[in-house]
């Protein structure tokens, strides 16, 4: 049964490889890149508009996302943030909030291209396409894509420093409260271990990204 469990993990990991290093590397992108367009040229600086996934791999997140797909019904990871000094921002506070939003934005946007990708393989490619290794291995990058970037968007999106829902609150709080918000952002990371261990964090992610899902495969007339 382990050697069973193992082989279905390891071909998990490979399944959700691109999808997952495609969806981590573009978010931090587009952070970098809003960034930039709002007047900070800190990542440009920093060779950080690059799609090259070594510039951003975080050991930690590639760690998180190892264990995530071998235990747990969801995948997680992220890669190193791009920097950025809000110093160069006319308004600091909104913009801070627009280049915290890009990274999920991109996110959602890479699941419904994963879901377009998936119904192009199934509804589009000839049937004679539609068979062997490949295509078998394609058409579950593809669905897994599709749950695995909204599952990363979603997961920004929560209000626990330092992902990117806690920019987003605090830009939407007086000054001095916001400055006391982003204070327990050295605990954040053990905050957000607590709530994935003790599985509060999976209760609060699974109807989004579910729901999520759903709704776009529903669109696209996919079945999941």
């Amino acid at each position: 049964m382990f050697d069973i469990d193992f082989a279905q993990s390891v071909q998990r990991i490979a399944v959700a490889f691109v999808p997952m290093m495609l969806g981590m590397v573009c978010h931090e992108v587009a952070h970098g890149w809003a960034a930039w367009r709002m007047g900070d040229p800190t990542a440009r600086a920093q060779g950080r508009l690059t799609l090259n996934p070594l510039v951003h791999l975080d050991p930690m997140g590639s760690l998180m996302f190892v264990i995530t797909a071998l235990t747990s019904p969801f995948v997680l990871g992220w890669a190193r943030p791009v920097p950025v000094d809000a110093r160069w921002f006319r308004k600091p506070s909104r913009d801070m909030m627009l280049v915290s939003f890009a990274g999920p934005c991109t996110n959602f946007i890479l699941a419904v291209m994963f879901a377009v990708l998936l119904k192009v393989l199934v509804h589009v490619l000839p049937h004679q396409m539609q068979q062997g290794i490949f295509f078998e291995f394609f058409l579950n990058m593809s669905a897994i894509g599709i749950w695995i970037n909204f599952t990363l968007g979603w997961f920004n999106l929560i209000p626990v420093p330092p992902l990117d829902g806690s920019h987003i609150l605090a830009g939407l709080l007086p000054p001095a409260l916001a400055r006391q918000y982003h204070q327990i952002g050295r605990y954040g990371i053990i905050v957000v271990l607590i709530l994935l261990a003790s599985g509060i964090l999976g209760r609060v992610l699974w109807p989004l990204v579910d729901g999520s899902a759903r709704v776009v495969t529903s669109m696209l007339g996919l079945a999941i």
